[in-house]
C-alpha cells in the first residue's frame, strides 16, 4: 500500500497537472516516505532506514529531545508524518488492560489512548506479552492486533473506524507476528498448532476478503514480507515452521515454497531483488549434526503408552530416562511444546510434528525468489549452520548481511557466498537480544535487552563506534527516521537526536 506522506501527495499533484518529474525527483519521494517507519521494521520489514544525522553518544541524560512515559508493551512504534503509534498493555499480571495509544511525533506529548477490550486471555511463554505485535499504519490510519482481542483500526485523530474479533490462538509463547499492509489489504499470518490461517482484510472496511487455510503450519511469528516479482502480482513471503512459502496477495494462493527451514521461525527475512535471506532456531538439539533420533508413533505407543488408549499422556512421560528423546518429552522440557492442543496427549499427528520438530536444522539460509510448486532442490543459495539467533532477524545494508547472536557475537557475511567476513563480541554488551539490529546513517545498531545499544560501522569487517547504555531494559526494536534515533524500553519511549 502506498503512503500518502506529504511529499509524496505534493508530487502526485504535480503528475496529475501534467508537470515533468525526475527519477531523481521520485526516489526523494521514495525516501521520504520511507523515513516514515510505517511497520515492523520499517520498510517492507527490512530494517533499513535513509535517516542521517543520527547521534551516535546518547543516553538518559544526553542527546535527549524528549522522553515519554508508557505502560508496557514489546511492540515497536510505527512513524507517520505527524504521529506515533505504539500498543501497550497495564502492568496488572492478571488483570491486564489493552490500549492503542498515539504520541505527537515532534514533542512526544500523547494525542490519544484507547483501550481495547479483551476477548479472552491466550497463551503466552516467558518473555512474550499481550502487546507484542507492532501496529501499522497506513499514513492517515492505525491498525493493531492483540492475541487477546484481534484486529482493531482508529484514524490519526483516535476515532474507531472498525474492529475485527478474533480467537482465541494457539501458538506455544503466543503471538508474535504483526499485521502488514498491501494493496489495501491488511494482512495477518496466523502460525498456530491448531486451525493455521492466512487472512487479508479490506483496510478500509474491516471486512475480510480472503482467508486461506495452511495446515502444513505449527505455532510461528515471523512477521511477512512482500516481494514484487517482475512479472505477476506482488507476493507474500513467510517464514513458515519448516519452510519458507510465498502466497499471493490477490487471493492468497499458495504458489511457492522452500523447505529446509527450523521447526519454529521468529525472524523477519531480509530480501534483495533476488534474494531471501532467514535465519531460524527451534531447540539447541536442532544443532547441525547433533539432532535426536526419534522412533514411529507405533514403537513410542509400546514404550510410553501404560494405559493403552492408543495416545501418549502427559502423565507417563516422567520416568528418568538417559535417552535424549525420553528427556525431550519430559513436561519440564519440551512436552507442552509437541501437545499441539494442549489437551495434555499426544497423538499420532502430534507425534509425527515431535519428530519433525527434532529433526529440523537450525540455521541462516539464502533462498532464490520465485519459481512455482516445491523450490527446494534449486533455490537454496547458502547455508549457515553454526549458531543463530532465537528472535533477531538479519538487516542486509549496504552490501553486506549482519546477524547478532543471543550472547552478543556479531557475524557480518557476504550475502552472495554466504561467507563470515568477521566475528566479534559487542564489547559492554554481552547479552540477551530480542530487538533485531537496524541499518542507517552508514552504521549498524544493536540493542540489548538491558538497554545496551551498540553502533558499529557498516562493512564486513565491522569497527565499534559507540556503546551507550539506557536505564531500562529494550525488547522493541528502534526506529530511525529524521535525524532522531527512537527507542522504546520497558517504561518509555526515547527520541534522542544531536542537541546542540
Amino acid at each position: 500500500m502506498a503512503i500518502p506522506s506529504r511529499s509524496a501527495l505534493a508530487f502526485a499533484m504535480l503528475i496529475a497537472a501534467g508537470a515533468a518529474v525526475s527519477a531523481a525527483d521520485l526516489s526523494a519521494v521514495a525516501l521520504a516516505e520511507a523515513e516514515n517507519w510505517t511497520r515492523f521494521r520499517g520498510p517492507n520489514g527490512t530494517g533499513v532506514s535513509t535517516a542521517t544525522n543520527l547521534p551516535v553518544e546518547f543516553g538518559p541524560g544526553k542527546n535527549v529531545k524528549w522522553k515519554t512515559a508508557l505502560p508496557n508493551g514489546h511492540s515497536s512504534p510505527v512513524l507517520t508524518d505527524s504521529h506515533i503509534f505504539l500498543t501497550a498493555h497495564s502492568a496488572e499480571k492478571d488483570a491486564y488492560k489493552l490500549f492503542v495509544i498515539a504520541l505527537d511525533r515532534k514533542t512526544g506529548g500523547q494525542l490519544w489512548q484507547h483501550e481495547v477490550p479483551r476477548r479472552q486471555t491466550g497463551r503466552r511463554e516467558n518473555l512474550n506479552g499481550p502487546a507484542s505485535p507492532s501496529p501499522v499504519t497506513d499514513g492517515t490510519n492505525v491498525y493493531a492486533f492483540f492475541q487477546d482481542f484481534g484486529l482493531i483500526s482508529y484514524t490519526a485523530g483516535g476515532k474507531e473506524r472498525w474492529r475485527m474479533p478474533l480467537g482465541p490462538f494457539n501458538m506455544f509463547y503466543g503471538f508474535g507476528a504483526s499485521p502488514i499492509l498491501e494493496d489495501g489489504l491488511l494482512i495477518l499470518p496466523v502460525d498456530q498448532d491448531i486451525d493455521p490461517y492466512l487472512l487479508a482484510v479490506d483496510a478500509k472496511t474491516g471486512k475480510q476478503r480472503w482467508k486461506v487455510s495452511r495446515p502444513h503450519v505449527i505455532s510461528g511469528y515471523s512477521t511477512p514480507t512482500i516481494w514484487r516479482p517482475a512479472s505477476g502480482g506482488a507476493q507474500i513471503l513467510i517464514p513458515e515452521s519448516f519452510q519458507l512459502t510465498a502466497y499471493s496477495v490477490a487471493d492468497g494462493a499458495k504458489l511457492w515454497w522452500v523447505r529446509g527451514l527450523a521447526c519454529e521461525m521468529k525472524s523477519v527475512a531480509s530480501i534483495d531483488s533476488t534474494t531471501l535471506y532467514v535465519n531460524g532456531w527451534g531447540f539447541g538439539q536442532n544443532q547441525a549434526g547433533t539432532q535426536i533420533p526419534t522412533v514411529d508413533f507405533a514403537t513410542a505407543l509400546k514404550r510410553f503408552d501404560a494405559n493403552s488408549d492408543g495416545s501418549i499422556g502427559r502423565d507417563e512421560v516422567t520416568k528418568p530416562s538417559t535417552d535424549r528423546m525420553d528427556r525431550m518429552l519430559r513436561p519440564e522440557v519440551g512436552f507442552d511444546a509437541f501437545d499441539g492442543n494442549r489437551d495434555g496427549r499426544m497423538d499420532a499427528k502430534d507425534w509425527d510434528v515431535f519428530r519433525a520438530m527434532l529433526a529440523a536444522e537450525n540455521g541462516l539460509m539464502a533462498i532464490t525468489l520465485g519459481g512455482s510448486g516445491d523450490m527446494t532442490a534449486t533455490a537454496v543459495k547458502w547455508k549457515y549452520l553454526r549458531p543463530v539467533p532465537q528472535v533477531p532477524s538479519t538487516v542486509l545494508y549496504q552490501g553486506v548481511l549482519y546477524m547478532v547472536n543471543d550472547s552478543g557475537i556479531l557475524l557480518s557475511f557476504d550475502p552472495v557466498t554466504g561467507n563470515v567476513l568477521k566475528q566479534g563480541r559487542l564489547k559492554g554488551a554481552i547479552d540477551k537480544y530480542f530487538a533485531s539490529p537496524i541499518g542507517a546513517d552508514g552504521k549498524v545498531w544493536l540493542a540489548s535487552q538491558d538497554g545496551t545499544i551498540s553502533i558499529v560501522t557498516a562493512k564486513g569487517d565491522w569497527e565499534m563506534v559507540q556503546v551507550n547504555t539506557l536505564d531500562d531494559e529494550v525488547f522493541a526494536t528502534p526506529v530511525p527516521a529524521d535525524g532522531e534515533l527512537f527507542v522504546r524500553t520497558r517504561s518509555a519511549l526515547y527520541s534522542f537526536g544531536i542537541v546542540r
